[in-house]
């Protein structure tokens, strides 16, 4: 499966695509249309409620907290019937790169991704995300129909759920980590950008461009601080996904069953 034939493009809708069709190391590969993420669905015009209509979704997984719902809440589809999870709100912090940005010295490019990269140290280990990935994983076993996972960018707390579900699957790391990366290429990057500059000024106030870029950016060092930061505090990312996140041997085949294919 190819990039363009992975990203969707939305008019107001950004970082959407297909998280399947990447080879499983026990054989086969995952399901296409069958997980997707995304960005926040605030900008969704009508030719893209419409387009999202037409992917059947049976459930919605919403990783933002209530203020950025209300801040930027989703437009859907005319009577759209997919089962919609929100997060429980965080008790001290933010998304990862709002997180970075409240930081109250002065913000350079450099400092902005120390402060990400500290962030991605703890986010595997956010009780309200490992809630919401154990029930993404409960509801993906029920293999009702295609599933959305989404936070404000598509790129933080969505990249984490949909890492440790390719890695619970048996994704190759480097694929991982392509999916992972694929957000900095994926769409209409500057709209994107744009879009998620509004929604982080509107909750910090007003920030250079260039540290709105980096704040906007997947980087590679991220990912590798949240796998260090497992395998530190865990043993190891199989410890984590059976531990923290309750992922069985028995669930894990289910996953395997419902969402691989030949």
């Amino acid at each position: 499966m190819n990039v363009s034939d992975r990203v969707m493009r939305f008019e107001g809708v950004h970082n959407f695509r297909d998280a399947g069709g990447y080879p499983l190391q026990s054989g086969g590969r995952i399901r296409c249309r069958t997980i997707w993420r995304s960005g926040q669905h605030y900008g969704a015009s009508d030719a893209d409620l419409e387009r999202i209509s037409a992917l059947e979704l049976a459930s919605v997984f919403d990783l933002r907290t209530s203020k950025e719902r209300t801040v930027h809440p989703c437009r859907r589809p005319a009577g759209f019937a997919a089962r919609i999870v929100v997060a429980v709100d965080p008790v001290l912090r933010h998304a990862p790169h709002l997180a970075a940005a409240r930081t109250t010295r002065q913000r350079t490019v450099q400092s902005t991704h120390d402060s990400l990269k500290r962030n991605y140290e703890g986010i595997c280990f956010r009780p309200e995300l490992q809630v919401m990935i154990r029930q993404w994983f409960d509801e993906l076993a029920r293999a009702r129909g295609p599933s959305l996972v989404n936070c404000m960018a598509g790129k933080d707390r969505t990249g984490i759920a949909v890492a440790m579900l390719h890695a619970a699957l048996g994704v190759h790391r480097d694929d991982i980590m392509a999916d992972y990366l694929l957000t900095n290429s994926a769409g209409d990057v500057e709209a994107r950008i744009a879009s998620g500059a509004e929604t982080i000024r509107a909750i910090t106030g007003q920030l250079d461009d260039t540290v709105l870029r980096v704040l906007m950016g997947a980087d590679a060092e991220y990912l590798h601080a949240a796998w260090t930061a497992i395998e530190d505090r865990c043993g190891s990312l199989e410890a984590y996904l059976e531990e923290a996140l309750t992922l069985t041997p028995t669930k894990r085949d289910r996953l395997r069953e419902v969402l691989g294919e030949n």
